[in-house]
């Protein structure tokens, strides 16, 4: 049976899990691959479900092969000049299988054949290290949104088996490089879910492949996806937002910092509910922050507890706006926080219904919690 809580943690983990690489993405869509494609490796027992880790090394082989051997470099981990912590091994794979046909070649020997015993040495340093990174690195570290502790999902097992051999192959890594562990409702959620979870089968995918097929492929997928996740509202108009509810404080003198209410001289208009998350430019949204408070919120939500705390202020800065543009506020806060209720006390009902939306934000959808 699946449940809320498996549901809950794998959204905190893609959107709250701390991420300077995109190994964690590469671990959850490799997992996601070998239980979607029904592996006969797969061994159920109890509330654990086992997977040997051969099989994962092999879909990140794959995954990482065409984007380090891309003439764009597509960043994979944060910051200047970093690297992979396998990159230097497998480019060193990478140029071998260069001139003999690419990924192509390299997967026909992997899978059906062997690796070229010319490459051997360097391809079993570029596993070792792969193992070595998965197994440390986004099997230790997942899960720490919501909880303390270390290997809290995936658990590695080693047979103590892994050592260099000239037959390299999958059945290899399969034999060699041990095996992990998941508990058994996280297995039916990503058997159910996964393919949603991954995004081969959710709704914008099968959009966008829809619509290249519609055009006989006279569209590519990289058009189809920057014109279908255009938003209405532009920088522009964010920017106007922002110099009108400055110049409505400028005109009512006194500025309050929202979240730590001391006058301020030198203030950001900050976005309760973060723009990047809530795609919302309304007036209500918008409130005057010191500018070190509004970096360190950035894209957090605030918390039901810091909001119900400057409740009083929050609400001063909505009546001020209201005051001064009471068609387009009022309007913004029917559609965004009233709904059907009535506009009659409607401080206390919109505060509710942003109450509300903060605890979905941060409890349903997984979004980093902040206080000060």
């Amino acid at each position: 049976m699946l449940q809320n809580e498996t549901f809950s943690n794998i959204s905190k983990i893609i959107e709250r899990d701390s991420k300077s690489s995109t190994y964690k993405f590469a671990l959850l869509r490799g997992v996601i691959d070998i239980i979607q494609d029904n592996s006969p490796y797969i061994n159920i027992k109890n509330n654990e479900v086992e997977i040997p880790l051969g099989l994962l090394i092999e879909k990140w082989l794959l995954f990482y092969y065409p984007l380090l051997e891309s003439n764009i470099k597509i960043p994979q981990i944060n910051g200047v000049n970093t690297k992979l912590a396998f990159e230097e091994q497998f480019k060193t794979v990478i140029s071998y299988y260069s001139n003999l046909g690419g990924i192509s070649f390299f997967y026909n020997e992997l899978r059906i054949k062997n690796i070229s015993p010319e490459i051997c040495d360097d391809f079993f340093a570029l596993v070792k290290k792969m193992k070595e990174t998965i197994t440390s690195m986004p099997m230790k570290y997942i899960g720490r949104s919501f909880t303390d502790n270390y290997f809290s999902i995936f658990k590695y097992h080693s047979t103590g088996s892994f050592r260099n051999q000239n037959t390299q192959n999958t059945n290899w890594l399969i034999n060699n490089c041990g095996y992990f562990t998941i508990p058994l409702n996280y297995f039916d959620t990503f058997k159910i879910l996964g393919s949603f979870i991954a995004g081969t089968d959710n709704i914008l995918f099968k959009w966008v492949e829809f619509s290249v097929n519609a055009s006989e492929n006279n569209l590519t997928t990289e058009k189809i996806i920057h014109e279908i996740l255009k938003i209405p509202i532009t920088e522009r108009e964010i920017s106007a937002s922002k110099r009108l509810y400055k110049e409505i404080l400028k005109n009512n003198g006194e500025v309050i910092c929202v979240w730590t209410e001391t006058k301020i001289t030198n203030y950001e208009i900050d976005h309760v509910l973060p723009f990047s998350i809530f795609k919302n430019n309304d007036l209500w949204n918008l409130l005057p922050s010191k500018p070190t408070i509004n970096n360190n919120k950035r894209d957090k939500i605030p918390s039901s507890k810091i909001i119900t705390k400057h409740k009083e202020i929050i609400i001063h800065y909505w009546e001020l706006m209201q005051e001064k543009l009471q068609d387009k506020f009022m309007d913004e806060m029917q559609i965004s926080l009233l709904g059907n209720q009535s506009r009659q006390n409607w401080q206390n009902t919109a505060f509710d219904q942003l109450i509300n939306t903060s605890k979905f934000l941060i409890e349903t959808r997984g979004y980093q919690k902040w206080e000060i």
